[in-house]
This record gives C-alpha cells, sequence and structure tokens, in this order.
C-alpha cells in the first residue's frame, strides 16, 4: 500500500521501452515521494559517459512528466517538496573514472573525493536551487557548506560504497545535488573536477 505505484512502474517501462539506461526505482522517506536511476548497466546495448546518461536522465524526466498526466499527478523535482521532518529530493550522482574502477583503484576514489573537497563552494552553487533548505547536516545530508567524505556515510558530502572499500575499486557517490539540479552541470563539474585533479 503506497502512494504512486503504478505511476512509477509506468515510468519504468515506457523508459526501458524507449531504450534508457533505466537502472531501477524505489520508494522514499516521504509518503509519494520515489526515486528512479539511470546509468550504466554493464549491458551490451549501454553507451557509458556523462553525456549520455545526462541525455537519458532528461529524457526520463520528460516521460515521468508525460505519464503523470495521464494519473492527473503534478511532478515536483523540488528538492523539499513539503516542508518539515522528511528527508529532502536529491539527484545522488555515482560517478567513476576507469582508474577509479581498475584493481588497486581505491586511492584513485580517495583522490577523486579530495579533488571534489577543494572545489566543494563551486559545486554546491551549481548543484539546484535552494540547494541549502536540502543539505541541513540532518536527514542523510552534510551541511552545504560543510564538506566531508566517507565509506558508508550517508551523511557524508561524498559516500564511498563498503563494497568499494572491500573491492578495493569501483566509484565515488555524490550526495549532494538537488532533484532540481542540471545533470549536464552535474556531469561537467564532476568530470573537471575530478579528472584536472587526476591530470595535474
Amino acid at each position: 500500500q503506497i502512494f504512486g505505484r503504478q505511476l512509477v512502474e509506468e515510468h519504468a517501462q515506457l523508459c526501458m521501452d524507449a531504450g534508457l539506461m533505466y537502472y531501477g526505482l524505489n520508494a522514499e522517506v516521504m509518503p509519494g515521494q520515489w526515486e528512479f536511476q539511470v546509468g550504466y548497466r554493464g549491458l551490451d546495448v549501454d553507451v557509458p559517459g556523462a553525456l549520455n546518461i545526462s541525455d537519458h536522465t532528461w529524457i526520463a524526466r520528460w516521460l515521468l512528466h508525460l505519464i503523470a498526466e495521464e494519473h492527473d499527478v503534478n511532478v515536483s523535482f523540488e528538492n523539499k517538496p513539503i516542508k518539515g521532518d522528511w528527508n529532502g529530493a536529491g539527484m545522488h550522482t555515482n560517478f567513476s573514472t576507469k582508474q577509479m574502477r581498475e584493481d588497486g583503484g581505491f586511492d584513485a576514489v580517495v583522490a577523486g573525493c579530495e579533488a571534489l573537497g577543494k572545489n566543494a563552494e563551486l559545486h554546491v552553487q551549481n548543484y539546484g536551487a535552494a540547494i541549502e533548505d536540502r543539505l541541513t547536516g540532518a536527514h542523510e545530508t552534510q551541511k552545504y557548506d560543510t564538506f566531508s567524505y566517507g565509506v558508508s556515510d550517508r551523511g557524508a558530502s561524498i559516500r564511498i560504497p563498503w563494497q568499494v572499500e572491500v573491492d578495493k575499486k569501483g566509484y565515488l557517490e555524490d550526495r549532494r545535488p538537488n532533484a532540481n539540479a542540471d545533470p549536464y552541470v552535474i556531469a561537467m563539474l564532476m568530470v573537471d573536477t575530478v579528472c584536472s585533479a587526476a591530470t595535474s
């Protein structure tokens, strides 16, 4: 018994029918709040890359608005659609480089976190409208003017998944972007900050 299940399941099917790199969906903390994931799935039909993922995210958003019309529902990507003691709506962004994914890539993951920390203010300023309303230090967030990273830390700016530490390779998760952020801007900032630091 949950609000919106039929809508989000129809959206999932639309995304898959459209050939998007649709990864999954789950209900969130606030009633009627849902999350869907778009990203490289490791399938032969997938074309990885920050620009392509951004394209697919943008089209998935459009399809969500389209199917919502049929259900007489308004979609909100606001970071705090209902004020109060609820988790906000973020666009957590998983990011990796080839070096991070290779054996022994954990050091590159940590280096990526360090680079993001040095450029934290620029990222937060471009990670969506009214970000300070969501990044409060509560509800599984770090405060907007503070930067931290850690393994399995959902209260950090950047979370390194537990499995990444175990495998000593993988990716990092930037938990700061709002749901209302522009995926192209996020992708540009992530690539520029992390890859520039890796080559300098």
